[in-house]
């Protein structure tokens, strides 16, 4: 009994005899050491496959308990049968078998592991790096996985009984506290050694395309790979005698910190490996990204500049062509696929998710009314949201995001990140998309034939299809400037005024005692006038807490007629701005274009402190003034009220006004958004001097 604990201590002697040469060995004597034996024949192996057959002998291998004869036998797949891995297996059993006896035989007399692991690297030299370990490792899995499948049998199995104890495995597995240790630190270093090959083997598999060898981060990789092999089939080396020396120990023997120090830190070495080869494959990851991302922006360019029998590849390309059902269907919020828009026209409505409830609540009433037949449809509208990558996802922005596509009733992405960094390229780039929702119409044959036509919605809604410049220019040349093109069907109450042949006053501003005395005054004009008039306050462009609060003046003291509804202040400012932007786009300017001066006016008029007003009766007669000068005209009404009944009150009312105007003059003009696109000179719709520009940043919080 002595001899053979004398015997044991012997071998656990020789196991820990090379821990002074690890804790100093110096990995550029080791790295000359290993290049001197690497001579690669050139031959290419596909290591992945391997690598995926091992990892899973090693995670069903490794216990997180020892296996108790209750243990469960689970069926499993038999990925050995796999036929990509059928073929290499074919080519390499022989060199893993070699590679699994050489393992077994040097770590069995305990010994150098610098020196086991150098004689590997010999008879693997002809192997490239990411084969050499992935070899290494399965030779090991087959040692390792052995073992423990006859751990696992052995209660169940006389085989394995029979085999166990040969190995002495039942005294071994009676001591699983005392092993614990060991055995943790030894999954430890299994996890940290496949980690590192699977890093080795994805360098390897980078798209030589995309990147060279030479590229600065590939080359830093590289360059650290044979250091990250050899301390991975070291690893290999420590882990396959760990396994042999567990066999014929007696169990006073079974319990070793030094083995699991040792083990622990190799484990160490690995993580600070596997901890610089992620980083630097992250980076060649970021690298091959941004060299697709370009080739998919180019691809995306020439695809819009081809001719297509149909639409399919822009909307593929756009929407992500990988997944097979990317869109969701408004109306049953099914997912859909892209063929649903084949051979239709698709409007692409594109926004962040910071879209304004007025916006979205129009668009849906315009998309309504075509979808419930009062206008036939012939589009389809898309919704592409773009989120800022850089931002984490989840939270509020996904609450935001659920909410927005469930009130929409067309087509949206079912996700946005189904739409990705060339495309949003894309997007800003030629589509001047920057923060303001634009609709951009695709043709049946995927051709984009408006850039924008979300101002011709908001003008004449599906009345523009099929949304193109030619229809654009075709629709302004039927207008004239009168009350029923200003309102629409905004307000078709003041509609049936007009039709009556009242006279109908709009008037705004944020200023509450203007407001007080101008409906005063053209109250008693009215009356002593004798001529039916209706006056309806429209705010500004932007209802903020002073135009909220002039409403509840004028609710409260009934001074006028107001629209209580927020959207229809919203929308007949936007359409204003749509106006101004469509004529732009025609190239139309208050010089050569009525419609235009009488646009810039009334913008004019809302990027003023002061109030204004607009008078009407039919489609005809129109007069406007800024606040203080219909003020002033007003109070001198009795000296022009004999007019009226020769000149009718619109008439004698812009006579009355011409006194008043004076050279002297501050017009302001304040465009949201994308003016980068408008010309540079704008013209003041007052003097037709070339109006100043400036920069304004403005908060509608109050």
């Amino acid at each position: 009994m002595a001899s053979t604990a004398a015997a044991a201590a012997t071998k656990m002697h020789l196991i820990k005899g090379d821990r002074h040469l690890y804790a100093k060995s110096d990995d550029s004597v080791v790295v000359k050491q290993i290049l001197a034996t690497h001579s690669p024949d050139g031959r290419d192996i596909d290591t992945m496959p391997l690598l995926k057959l091992v990892e899973d002998i090693l995670q069903r291998a490794t216990p997180t308990v020892i296996v108790t004869p209750q243990a469960h036998l689970e069926l499993v797949e038999d990925k050995a049968h796999h036929l990509e891995v059928v073929g290499m297996l074919e080519a390499l059993a022989y060199t893993i078998h070699k590679i699994s006896c050489e393992l077994t035989c040097k770590c069995s007399g305990g010994g150098d592991g610098h020196a086991t692991t150098l004689s590997l690297f010999n008879s693997l030299s002809n192997y490239s790096w990411d084969a050499k370990v992935v070899i290494a490792l399965a030779a090991f899995a087959v040692s390792y996985g052995e073992f423990w499948l006859t751990a696992q049998l052995h209660t169940v199995n006389p085989l394995a009984k029979s085999v166990a104890l040969l190995k002495q495995l039942p005294d071994i597995l009676e001591h699983t506290e005392a092993l614990k240790p060991r055995f943790d630190a030894l999954n430890n270093l299994i996890k940290a050694m496949v980690d590192v090959t699977k890093c080795i083997v994805q360098f390897k598999e980078l798209p030589s395309e995309y990147i060279s060898p030479d590229a600065p981060d590939m080359a830093m990789a590289l360059a650290h790979i044979p250091t990250a092999v050899y301390w991975t089939i070291r690893s290999v080396v420590a882990c396959a005698s760990q396994i042999i020396s567990l066999i014929g120990l007696g169990h006073e023997h079974v319990s070793s910190t030094s083995e699991a120090w040792e083990l622990s830190s190799l484990a160490h070495k690995l993580s600070n490996i596997h901890d610089h080869l992620t980083k630097q494959l992250e980076l060649c990851y970021r690298h091959i990204g941004e060299k697709k991302n370009i080739e998919a922006y180019q691809t995306l360019v020439h695809l819009f500049q081809t001719v297509h029998i149909d639409n399919m590849k822009i909307l593929k390309a756009l929407m992500y062509s990988k997944d097979d059902l990317p869109l969701v269907d408004g109306t049953t919020k099914r997912r859909v696929s892209v063929d649903v828009l084949r051979r239709k026209i698709v409007m692409l409505f594109i926004s962040d998710l910071d879209i304004s409830q007025e916006e979205l609540f129009v668009l849906i009433q315009i998309y309504s009314d075509t979808h419930q037949g009062k206008i036939e449809r012939h589009y389809e509208i898309v919704w592409l949201p773009i989120i800022d990558r850089h931002v984490p996802w989840g939270g509020a922005k996904e609450e935001t995001f659920n909410r927005l596509a469930s009130m929409m009733p067309w087509y949206s992405l079912h996700h946005p990140s189904l739409l990705e960094p060339p495309v949003i390229k894309y997007i800003r780039d030629v589509w001047h998309f920057d923060k303001r929702p634009m609709l951009v119409v695709l043709d049946p044959q995927g051709k984009v034939v408006c850039p924008n036509a979300l101002h011709m919605m908001w003008i004449w809604g599906s009345l523009a299809f099929p949304f193109t410049s030619n229809r654009e220019e075709a629709l302004w040349k039927d207008e004239t400037w009168r009350l029923e093109f200003l309102i629409d069907e905004i307000d078709p109450v003041m509609l049936g005024w007009v039709k009556e042949g009242r006279h109908v006053c709009l008037y705004g501003g944020e200023d509450i005692e203007w407001i007080r005395r101008f409906t005063t005054l053209m109250r008693r004009a009215s009356q002593e006038a004798r001529i039916p008039l209706e006056m309806v306050y429209v705010g500004k462009s932007s209802p903020r807490d002073r135009v909220k609060k002039a409403v509840t003046v004028i609710a409260n003291e009934k001074l006028s007629g107001y629209w209580q509804d927020p959207v229809m202040m919203w929308f007949f400012w936007t359409r204003l701005e749509s106006m101004w932007y469509s004529k732009m786009h025609h190239g139309k300017t208050v010089e050569n274009d009525p419609i235009v001066q009488e646009v810039l006016t009334m913008l004019s008029f809302d990027g003023s402190d002061d109030g204004w007003a607009v008078v009407s009766r039919g489609s005809v007669e129109m007069v406007k003034a800024q606040g203080k000068m219909i003020n002033n005209c007003l109070e001198t009404f009795d000296k022009w009220k004999v007019r009226v009944e020769e000149e009718g009150f619109i008439p004698a009312l812009t006579n009355a006004l011409q006194p008043f105007h004076t050279p002297e003059h501050c017009t302001r003009l304040i465009l949201p958004g994308d003016t980068g696109r408008i010309t540079e000179q704008v013209v003041c719709a007052e003097c037709k001097r070339p109006m100043e520009k400036f920069v304004l940043y403005r908060c509608c919080n109050e």
